[in-house]
């Protein structure tokens, strides 16, 4: 019998002080059985410094033809795709002919570090292309809850993210 997806619900106040972007979410997650709280977490931080009305989660780990998540045209031209970990240059190409803008978030640097300089020389032809390396400087899956709310504080390309008494500082290290 296959394992289900665990349920995660998340109410994010956003306020990037970068874009003069302040707004309210409210999130359902489903994390996937081989998904772990990190990549649950690199998911939810991603929406947050990209958040606008029109992003939204994809099917992400369990469909190959969508990203984790993605902001789409009237039209259904794929404006942004977002994907995190390391993915191959197939998928990239893939992604970067499909959409306007393309951001790979890494968030696993003692993984991200060697994938990236492997494909470095290969992927700096896509115009469209940013990589962007998450950096926690605590441990993120601590605010992972069944039930979230959390403020979201970003200035100067600073993620700060409150939950009660536990603060987690994100900063983002720009690869491509």
């Amino acid at each position: 019998m296959a394992t289900k997806a665990t349920i995660h619900k998340a109410l994010l106040n956003i306020a990037n002080m970068d874009t003069n972007y302040y707004n309210e979410h409210n999130l359902t997650l489903a994390l996937h059985p081989s998904e772990t709280e990190l990549r649950l977490m690199a998911r939810v931080v991603a929406f947050i410094l990209n958040a606008n009305e029109d992003l939204v989660f994809c099917k992400g780990i369990s469909e190959d033809d969508e990203p984790d998540l993605w902001e789409k045209d009237l039209d259904g031209s794929i404006k942004l795709w977002i994907d995190l970990g390391q993915p191959d240059e197939k998928r990239i190409k893939k992604a970067c002919g499909r959409s306007d803008k393309v951001i790979i978030y890494t968030y696993q640097e003692n993984m991200a570090s060697p994938w990236f300089k492997q494909l470095e020389n290969s992927i700096n032809r896509f115009k469209n292309l940013s990589v962007i390396h998450l950096d926690f400087e605590d441990d993120i899956e601590e605010l992972v809850k069944r039930s979230m709310v959390l403020q979201c504080n970003i200035s100067d390309e600073e993620l700060t993210l409150i939950k009660d008494d536990k603060s987690v500082i994100i900063s983002q290290k720009i690869w491509k």
